[in-house]
């Protein structure tokens, strides 16, 4: 596992005291997550509109449950051990430094953060502060993809990975008005769960953004993109969010081919596997068998009692993040991106925006991609 060290927490037995910091509709879906968990417990609920804080602790049956607009008063106040943090992409940064300065562990919503470049200054402030900072990628979280990333070690070397996206959703709002929403809101998920599958990380990609005249987007609803892996092997996304119809599964459909067979997943329903290969020994369970952000907040506390790397580290997550940014530049240059480039810009961005302790740490970096693929140490 790839990551970067972190101070545990004493195993006391006791609940893990989280403040949720967030109080939209995706924050209330973590309260709920985090008072249905006998591993949690809801010390406060923050968020810039004190009613909304307010009204979010009431809607879920928490009604007692300490509130504030100010995240260092509330941990202060209620003895908190770790937050999680459910703002906004633009807001990621700053509570996520907050809490890292508070002495306060942080799971956080997807993405890490609104850019790779400050991304890379939340995995130096997670270094600095020698505490976890772990971002949920929730759809990870999910029995029938474990049981798919086992199939594959029956189809030998793996060469070719798709995913087919087909959806026709109408948020309203601000997607309806982004450059490329589909790449920018969505396909964070898709690329971060081929990573986990092949066990490989990103070289390059072309890809190519447009929006079908139909569609109700501003900005392109559909895009493919084709990603060179390390190891050799290529992974193709398709995808659309203006295709009604014969829909996919939000999870997305695929197929993985390998030098002994297929496997493929709808995203619904259990895999298939057409192969001479012998079954694989991965573990086909999720921690404690939760799924979706249930099972990202069982992953932290286990994480935050035993000091084992959790999948979506800062460190190890960034590459999902960086897959996106390079998609998107491909898009708009129409040009091949090897994401080395994204990340090198983006490291002399955080070097330039970051404080004196987080520049020190990232210019201590001999490239980017070391620091964000080393294996965790052990023992």
């Amino acid at each position: 596992m790839n990551g970067h060290p972190f101070r545990t927490l004493p195993a006391t037995g006791a609940p893990l005291r989280v403040i949720v910091v967030g109080a939209g509709g995706m924050g209330r879906a973590w309260l709920g997550a985090v008072l249905a968990s006998p591993d949690t417990e809801l010390a406060g609920v923050v968020d810039l509109d004190s009613e909304a804080a307010r009204s979010a602790a009431d809607a879920v049956g928490a009604p007692g449950t300490p509130t504030g607009t100010d995240l260092a008063a509330l941990a202060a106040e209620t003895g908190a051990e770790a937050v999680i943090d459910v703002t906004s992409p633009a807001a990621h940064l700053p509570v996520t430094l907050r809490a890292l300065d508070l002495g306060l562990p942080v799971l956080g919503e997807k993405p890490a953060a609104a850019s790779v470049a400050e991304a890379l200054r939340l995995a130096a402030a997670a270094e600095r502060s020698g505490l976890l900072f772990m971002v949920s990628q929730s759809r990870r979280y999910n029995r029938q993809l474990f049981r798919f990333r086992e199939l594959a070690g029956r189809l030998g070397d793996l060469g070719i990975l798709t995913t087919e996206f087909f959806l026709a959703p109408r948020f309203g709002g601000f997607r309806d008005a982004m450059a490329h929403p589909l790449l920018l809101d969505m396909a964070i998920h898709p690329f971060d769960t081929a990573r986990f599958l092949l066990d490989a990380e990103p070289v390059s990609v072309y890809c190519h953004g447009y929006n079908p005249a139909w569609s109700w987007y501003a900005g392109d609803a559909a895009a493919t993109a084709v990603f060179e892996m390390t190891g050799g092997a290529r992974y193709v996304y398709t995808g659309s969010w203006c295709s009604p119809g014969l829909e996919t599964s939000w999870n997305g459909a695929w197929r993985l081919s390998g030098a002994h067979g297929t496997a493929v997943w709808d995203g619904d329903t259990p895999p298939r596997v057409d192969a001479n290969g012998t079954p694989s020994a991965e573990n086909s369970g999720t921690p404690d068998g939760a799924e979706s952000i249930e099972g990202a907040l069982a992953e932290f506390v286990h994480a935050l009692r035993t000091g084992t790397v959790p999948r979506g580290e800062i460190h190890e997550n960034v590459m999902s993040l960086a897959m996106v940014d390079s998609a998107v530049l491909s898009a708009t240059e129409d040009r091949r991106v090897h994401v080395d480039e994204v990340l090198d810009a983006a490291h002399r961005e955080a070097i330039a925006t970051a404080d004196d302790t987080e520049r020190e740490i990232l210019a201590s970096w001999s490239s980017v991609r070391t620091a964000l693929t080393r294996p965790c140490p052990t023992g």
